[in-house]
Parts: C-alpha cells; sequence; structure tokens
C-alpha cells in the first residue's frame, strides 16, 4: 500500500488520511485543476476523475483518458450550495427540498444548465447533473479548487468503478496528472441520479439514495423504467451509465435470477459444464451462499441481511474475478428493492443484460 507521496509514470500518486488532510496535497491538486489538468479523488460512493467543469479543453481530457463516449454526460460536483445558481437556470422545489435532505451525499440532481456550463460537460443536453459530495477529502479538494468539477468514474470507460485508490492506478496511472487515495468508498456505486428538470421527479440512476427514501419527500418521484432494459443504439442518455455497457469484467458475466435455491442449483450445474470445456469460472456468491459451491473461484460480495455490503464490495468483486483470470462470470441475482435496485442496475450493465430468470 502506498504512503506518503510517488510519481509513477509521471502521475504524482498521494495518499491522504481524511481524519488528518494534509493541505499541502489538497493545495497540490487543485492547482493541477486550476491549469486544466485532471486529477483523481475520492468520494463516498466510487472514485471520480476530475476536470474544471467550466473549461472546454479540460474537459475534453476526461474522455480521453477513459476512453468515455462524447454522448454521454458528465456530473459537475460541488463544495457549497452557493456554488449552484450560477451553474442552473432556476432551482426547482423538489429540488431544494431534496438538497436539504439529502446534500451533502451520494445524489445527483439534474436541472436545466446555465450557458456558463460547456456544451462538452454536458453532452449537447440543456441540463446538467449536480452533486456535492459528502466525503471529507472530495469537500476539500473541490472548495480549495474555487471551481465546480465534472468527474466521471476514475476508471477505464466500462470497466467497473473503482472503490479503492489501487483500481485508479490500474486504471489511470500515466494518463492523468494526479491521484489522491483516501479510504474505501463507504457507498461504492455511484450517485442516485434524479431528474428534476420535470415533475414529477424521475429516478435515471439507482444509488444509495433509495426509492423508498426519496418518495418520503414526494410521494410521486418514480424510476424510470428503462434503467433495466437494455437502451436503443439511438438512445440518448440524460444521465451518466444509462446507454452504454459499463462496469464489466473482463470475462462474461451471466446473472442467474429466480428462487434461491434453485439458483444454487442452477449455478452448479452451469459450473459442471463449464469445467468439462476447461474453463475457470467465477462465482458471485453471498456470505449466506458461498458454502453451497464446491468448484470454481467462490467470491462472496457480502450479505443478504444487509444489501449495503454487496453495493459496496459489488465492482471490487468483479474487479477480483479479474485478477483470477476466470473465463465467466456466474452471478446470483437480486430483490429489487430498497439498495438492491441499485445492486441489479449494476449487475445487468456489466453482464450486457445477460440473465438466466429461473
Amino acid at each position: 500500500m502506498l504512503k506518503g507521496d510517488e510519481i509513477i509514470m509521471n502521475t504524482k500518486i498521494v495518499m491522504i488520511d481524511s481524519c488528518n488532510i494534509d493541505k499541502k496535497y489538497i493545495k497540490e491538486a487543485a492547482d493541477i485543476i486550476k491549469k486544466g489538468g485532471l486529477v483523481a479523488f475520492p468520494t463516498e460512493t466510487v472514485y471520480g476523475l476530475g476536470a474544471n467543469a467550466l473549461d472546454s479543453e479540460a474537459v475534453k481530457k476526461i474522455f480521453q483518458a477513459k476512453g468515455r463516449p462524447q454522448d454521454n454526460p458528465l456530473i459537475v460536483h460541488v463544495s457549497d450550495f452557493d456554488e449552484i445558481d450560477p451553474l442552473v437556470k432556476e432551482i426547482p422545489d423538489i429540488a431544494h427540498k431534496l438538497m436539504n435532505k439529502f446534500w451533502p451525499g451520494p445524489m445527483t440532481i439534474i436541472m436545466k444548465k446555465s450557458d456558463i456550463i460547456p456544451d462538452v460537460t454536458s453532452a449537447g443536453l440543456d441540463s446538467i447533473g449536480i452533486r456535492m459530495p459528502s466525503n471529507k477529502i472530495a469537500k476539500e479538494f473541490i472548495k480549495e479548487c474555487k471551481l465546480p468539477i465534472a468527474a466521471p468514474s476514475a476508471n477505464i470507460s466500462g470497466r467497473p468503478s473503482p472503490t479503492d485508490v489501487e483500481r485508479c492506478i490500474e486504471d489511470l496511472n500515466g494518463k492523468i496528472e494526479y491521484i489522491i487515495g483516501g479510504e474505501k468508498c463507504d457507498i461504492g456505486v455511484e450517485s442516485t441520479v434524479i431528474d428534476c428538470t420535470n415533475y414529477p421527479a424521475c429516478v435515471l440512476r439507482p444509488g444509495g439514495i433509495t426509492l423508498e427514501m426519496l418518495k418520503e419527500i414526494d410521494s410521486n418521484i418514480y424510476i424510470d423504467p428503462a434503467i433495466m432494459k437494455k437502451p436503443e443504439k439511438d438512445f440518448k442518455p440524460k444521465a451518466p451509465g444509462m446507454k452504454y455497457r459499463h462496469y464489466a469484467p473482463k470475462a462474461p458475466v451471466k446473472i442467474i435470477q429466480g428462487d434461491l435455491q434453485k439458483t444454487i442449483e442452477k449455478i452448479n450445474e452451469m459450473v459442471q459444464n463449464y469445467i468439462s470445456e476447461n474453463k475457470v469460472v467465477g462465482i458471485m456468491a453471498t456470505d449466506e451462499t458461498k458454502h453451497k459451491y464446491t468448484k470454481g473461484v467462490v467470491i462472496s460480495v457480502g450479505t443478504r441481511k444487509h444489501m449495503e455490503t454487496v453495493a459496496q464490495n459489488l465492482f471490487e468483486t468483479l474487479r477480483m474475478f479479474d485478477d483470477n483470470n476466470v473465463d465467466v462470470i456466474l452471478a446470483e441475482g437480486f430483490e429489487f428493492k430498497g439498495v438492491g435496485i441499485a445492486v441489479m442496475n449494476r449487475l445487468n450493465k456489466s453482464a450486457g443484460f445477460n440473465i438466466i430468470k429461473l
């Protein structure tokens, strides 16, 4: 594990303790942003890859470093409520209510953008997603930048998002100027994205702020049914993660969805078939089921009793299967409620909607 700071392949990598933030490193990173460079930094959801959201040339570097499609909009990060007004045409009443309840935190609110937001940042849309992270390092970094920060996840586009600094280094070392390392991300999946440009507000990407939590603010809030379907080729996304295959490990993922006992039996049957073909099989199990599999590379993603653990470990588990050089990954499905909606949204994307329903 890296300690202090180190320069590898022209990327400076620093480790910061969130309980004792070294302002020297924060200032160094902010200076990179002000000069039009890129900085990876931790948030409570996943690590982000940041640039000055108002600088078109800087934002283009994000797309280049990640290999990200140009029609995939970015989320703009702020550190204080006062920073929002210049970025949007108006803040709808429902957006005010959501901000007051859930910010700072893992929620992105889409509003009509102001003219200072470049088209490259919004992918040509007339709206922009804005978020105020709660992670201490992220807050200090954005505050020191004195600029809104455009930041998707800090990984190669299409790969599982990074929840620790080692995976940022794995994907982006030598491609960006600066990486800030902190603790492992708390939430583990990207922010809940809610579109407030129309009423009722609509969830475009599920996350740690669940639909049940949102409905306590406004019972009319709903989830866009398109999030669990394979998008059409000409689909124009309003939020990140809606159109393209995301979160994908190197091996193909197959989800087995249904009664848990039948799921276990089906996975064991499939494992036998793959082994007979001389393939290395990865099994994404849970604490409750991992002992039910005796062959293959078995990794528990967390406990079904606390789906927050599954969300937190999901992307790292997918990456661990890559580390084990598996040929195929068989993943147990989860119930479509609470945080499970976010987990299944990401799993479906990682699998390219390859689901076996029992």
